[in-house]
């Protein structure tokens, strides 16, 4: 009612991070992103096998290369990272001012199985141990701030307490 034409943007739309940022994301609320700015293209993870098609030898970085930027990942045109192709970035071989933004049930299952997000949500829920208080709630409470920089709603922490019971 106070804002009929949307000019303050209280119902702005909702959408999802470019792929490049939704990795970056994940890595920096574990912990894991590394600041270094600018030197080579490093090789995070990718799967086995993904680069016979080429001829080529995929050999991913070690410790700190693995968590860099998405903008620092060597791309070779024909071998997209698939993480990162599931979420629609940007094409090397086609520049586009507007990218594409679909929701298929890969990105799902990527976010659920690829190493990096796992050892991701591995690295935050170590975190949350460690600097999330003692208490349960304290944990949950630690975790939404974290993720959603709000606190958890009181029927949001009563299911995640039950999830964390189950």
């Amino acid at each position: 009612e106070r804002d009929p034409d949307n000019r303050l943007l209280a119902r702005a739309p909702r959408f999802r991070l470019p792929g490049e940022m939704v990795r970056d994301q994940a890595l920096a609320i574990a912990g894991l992103l590394s600041p270094t700015i600018g030197g080579p293209s490093v090789k995070p993870y990718q799967p086995e096998g993904l680069w016979d098609v080429t001829n080529n030898t995929y050999d991913p970085g070690h410790g700190e290369d693995l968590y860099r930027r998405s903008l620092y990942t060597y791309w070779k045109r024909s071998v997209a990272p698939p993480s990162l192709a599931m979420f629609d970035v940007a094409e090397r071989d086609n520049p586009a001012v507007v990218h594409n933004r679909t929701n298929t049930p890969l990105q799902a299952l990527a976010l659920m199985n690829d190493v990096q997000f796992v050892e991701a949500a591995r690295k935050f829920a170590e975190r949350v141990m460690v600097e999330g208080g003692s208490g349960v709630d304290q944990r949950i409470t630690f975790a939404y701030r974290a993720l959603l920089a709000r606190n958890p709603r009181p029927s949001e922490l009563q299911l995640v307490r039950q999830l964390f019971s189950e």
